[in-house]
């Protein structure tokens, strides 16, 4: 366990932390691989994270459904043709 990061969310915490629990696991695996380390990320049970996701979209006043990622709905600007 000398070269462990254990980042947990419980289920008494709030919304917001079970929300970006897995987010910062991700940031801190990601810094040790790029750093040249070895890395793995395991992830029990998202469904909380996904309750989590979908009481602040409420809170939000945002639409907690499945709308895709900006990058995915924006027009295409390379590469893309208009020919038939």
């Amino acid at each position: 366990m000398a070269y462990t990061i254990v980042v947990v969310a419980t289920a008494s915490a709030s919304a917001p932390l079970k929300f970006l629990a897995p987010y910062a696991g991700a940031a801190m695996g990601e810094y040790f691989l790029y750093g040249g380390h070895h890395a793995v990320c395991f992830y029990d049970d998202l469904s909380k994270q996904a309750d989590a996701y979908r009481q602040m979209s409420l809170l939000l006043r945002r639409p907690p459904g499945r709308e895709p990622f900006p990058a995915t709905s924006s027009t295409c600007t390379h590469g893309c043709s208009n020919a038939p």
